[in-house]
């Protein structure tokens, strides 16, 4: 299918959305892929993982990128030969990246319970006990989740916890956006977090908006 979603966050920055409905023999026609990724491709055991692989090339073909254009750094990061940012999410169904001009980072997660249960190794859970309703304390939790992961990629420094260095401002579920800080070290990052929800999914991405030195 083509593409799910493409945001145009500005001039310079834009999210692209896939949603995976093709099988793995259809989703690698015209896409021709490096020696390198071709070796990742085969060693993966789930067909879900392997199309999530390929969805994200064909994300980067309607930007006018190849497999080619695309390298990770020591850390596992993404980059782009031509030296914009980029970054990549893949969940179950849906895959998706974010390129732009600045730092950035994107995170895309299924609403699952399941992140009741491990709420308290990212955020303070009390704030959202109060809540008071399951879905709704849900729902907040993995916005919260997949702001923390966008912004963990985009800082992308060993060590980095979400728990005691990345805090998100609480924010209402009728607004869209909120903002966070990275507190690391020798640096202080501000971004700012967008975040939508679709189909069972949730989707943040990160902008950064300030960078300071930690005195």
């Amino acid at each position: 299918m083509p593409l799910y979603k493409t945001i145009t966050v500005n001039p310079t920055t834009k999210v692209l959305i896939w949603k995976i409905e093709e099988s793995f023999e259809s989703l690698c026609e015209d896409i021709v892929l490096t020696e390198r990724s071709k070796k990742r491709v085969d060693g993966m055991r789930s067909k879900l993982h392997q199309r999530g692989f390929i969805s994200i090339r064909h994300l980067l073909a309607s930007e006018g990128y190849t497999d080619q254009d695309l390298f990770y750094d020591e850390k596992g990061k993404p980059h782009l030969h031509d030296g914009k940012h980029i970054s990549i999410t893949h969940s179950f169904i849906f895959s998706a990246i974010i390129i732009s001009d600045i730092e950035v980072g994107i995170d895309v997660e299924k609403k699952r319970e399941k992140i009741l249960k491990i709420a308290h190794k990212f955020t303070v859970l009390k704030e959202y006990q109060k809540l008071f309703h399951r879905d709704v304390i849900i729902r907040k939790l993995t916005i919260v989740w997949c702001a923390k992961e966008s912004l963990y990629k985009s800082f992308n420094r060993v060590g980095l916890t979400f728990l005691n260095h990345i805090y998100v401002e609480d924010f209402s579920l009728y607004h869209n956006q909120t903002i966070a800080k990275v507190n690391f070290e020798d640096k202080i990052e501000y971004y700012k977090i967008t975040f939508l929800e679709f189909e069972g999914f949730t989707c943040a991405y990160a902008l950064l908006n300030e960078r300071r030195k930690n005195d």
